[in-house]
């Protein structure tokens, strides 16, 4: 018989299915896990506001501790130690030393099997232990971080925003070392991490969905057509660079073929330009606060990604694939996902040629409709959060059956 293990999870930020990306696989996972195994959860918080979703993940936790951060992380104290200090601005805006203090003591007071790391920038939370740490890695911070650098910051301000590069790859790479299990969501990340850290052995857990859940509403379609960009967080720079691509060399090309179409953006925090924009036009739409995220890929037509920056993989898309919305992609937006173009998704790696692909969708409803449904067919069968969670246990057991130091 299986033993049931004490699990200490630390996550960034409090878990739900309200919120596309991480919270929502940690949400997913910890669901799944705590059939099997006892999990107390920590995370941090913005606002009063996110305690909403304590009593739901008290369903699934044997107790939930959440401890405050930064609303904004532009503060002029995070300012100052990210430009002064050792660590990135991504560790100090999301570091609480109220929880550094009350992981110390639930790890002396009670004995855990293994902790359970979700992002890296968790890890200065975790005091020296004998406990096995478990670390899973989402995306590759400092990649994410140089691509926008790299491509969106002035050439003058390049030295100061490079120095955060530097320190995010030295305490990733730092951190990835000192956990026990290291864990990636995709192929591509894994290599990354293999790169840095050659002597290291890392499995992949990928992404997933609840297949069931997408599945369970229904809603009717938008008329006339809507091209949706979301469900997302914009404070996440791959999907403003994405959204600026869409907005600036691809919607042109759809709205010129297609003038009654709208170009229909759904998220959180996004860019003030992009909704005083759609204050000024009536092409473009915006949904900040949506209820149920399946609203946005049930109703809508297409959802284009004009994604250009590596790491992780990307449940958004999961999610609309799972609801039977039709993808339109570049190679990196569905990188790690082993689509197959043309039949679960449309890939193109140029602008025009994702404003091309778009049209088609929108113009031919019987081929849209058997490519939603392929998608859909294609999550069901390999990114369901039911198999996915499973993949966990093989990890827990490695870890555990070492001999400690």
């Amino acid at each position: 018989m299986k033993k049931k293990l004490k699990i200490l999870m630390l996550v960034p930020f409090l878990p739900n299915i309200q919120t596309s990306g991480g919270q929502t696989r940690w949400y997913n996972i910890i669901k799944h896990l705590s059939k099997e195994h006892d999990i107390t959860l920590f995370s941090l918080k913005k606002d009063e506001s996110e305690k909403k979703f304590i009593p739901e993940l008290k369903k699934y936790c044997k107790k939930v501790r959440v401890f405050s951060r930064p609303k904004s992380p532009w503060t002029l104290k995070n300012i100052l130690l990210a430009e002064l200090g050792f660590y990135p601005l991504v560790v100090i805006r999301n570091f609480s030393a109220s929880e550094r203090k009350a992981v110390k003591e639930e790890l002396e007071k009670e004995k855990y099997d293994l902790i359970h790391a979700e992002a890296f920038y968790v890890m200065p939370h975790i005091p020296e232990t004998d406990v096995p740490t478990v670390l899973v890695e989402q995306t590759i911070e400092y990649m994410v971080y140089k691509h926008y650098v790299d491509n969106e910051v002035p050439l003058l301000l390049k030295p100061f925003y490079l120095l955060d590069v530097f320190k995010l790859r030295y305490w990733e790479k730092y951190y990835w070392k000192k956990a026990d299990k290291l864990v990636s969501v995709s192929n591509e990340d894994r290599q990354a991490m293999l790169e840095l850290i050659p002597e290291t052995n890392v499995d992949i857990i990928p992404n997933g969905v609840d297949a069931d859940y997408y599945v369970a509403k229904k809603a009717v379609k938008k008329d006339p057509a809507r091209v949706m960009y979301g469900v997302t967080n914009f404070e996440w720079l791959q999907n403003v660079e994405a959204v600026d691509l869409l907005i600036d060399e691809v919607w042109p090309t759809i709205h010129k073929e297609e003038p009654s179409a709208k170009l229909w953006i759904v998220g959180r925090r996004i860019p003030e330009r992009i909704v005083k924009l759609a204050e000024e036009r009536d092409d473009v739409e915006i949904t900040e606060s949506i209820e149920d995220a399946r609203d946005a890929y049930l109703s809508s037509t297409v959802m284009v990604t004009p994604i250009k920056g590596a790491g992780g993989t990307r449940l958004k898309i999961l999610e609309a694939m799972a609801a039977g919305l039709p993808i339109v992609s570049t190679s990196i937006g569905v990188a790690g996902l082993g689509l197959t173009n043309g039949k679960h998704a449309l890939v193109s790696d140029s602008m025009s040629g994702l404003a091309k692909q778009a049209i088609k969708v929108i113009r031919d409803k019987k081929a849209a409709e058997i490519m939603g449904k392929e998608g859909q067919k294609f999550v069901r069968d390999n990114f369901d959060w039911k198999a996915i969670t499973k993949l966990h246990q093989p990890i827990y057991d490695n870890i555990l059956r070492r001999p400690k130091n």
